[in-house]
């Protein structure tokens, strides 16, 4: 079930969740239980907790951080080809 933004003029904007077939155009205001008017904003599908949701909270994460590797993983063999094609490719 997707979440959706409302705005009250008064405390802010809070989220709700509703069915698509369901979602209001008004909602009761949790702080002051006016009227808040629904938000045109960004969708969000996932549930927290989800395998997805962590995949994606640990990727943006390391975004500006990623991790320094010293040397290949261990037990990997350069691999050897004999295709003459590659001969052709830059080394590293």
């Amino acid at each position: 079930m997707p979440y959706y933004e409302f705005a009250c003029r008064g405390c802010g904007s809070f989220d709700r969740f509703h069915r698509m077939a369901e979602v209001p155009d008004t909602a009761a205001c949790p702080g002051c239980a006016g009227p808040a008017r629904r938000r045109v904003s960004a969708g969000a599908l996932l549930h927290a907790g989800s395998t997805a949701t962590r995949l994606l909270d640990a990727t943006a994460s390391t975004a500006d951080r990623p991790t320094v590797v010293s040397a290949p993983p261990g037990g990997t063999r350069a691999r050897v080809t004999r295709n003459p094609l590659h001969t052709k490719l830059p080394r590293p």
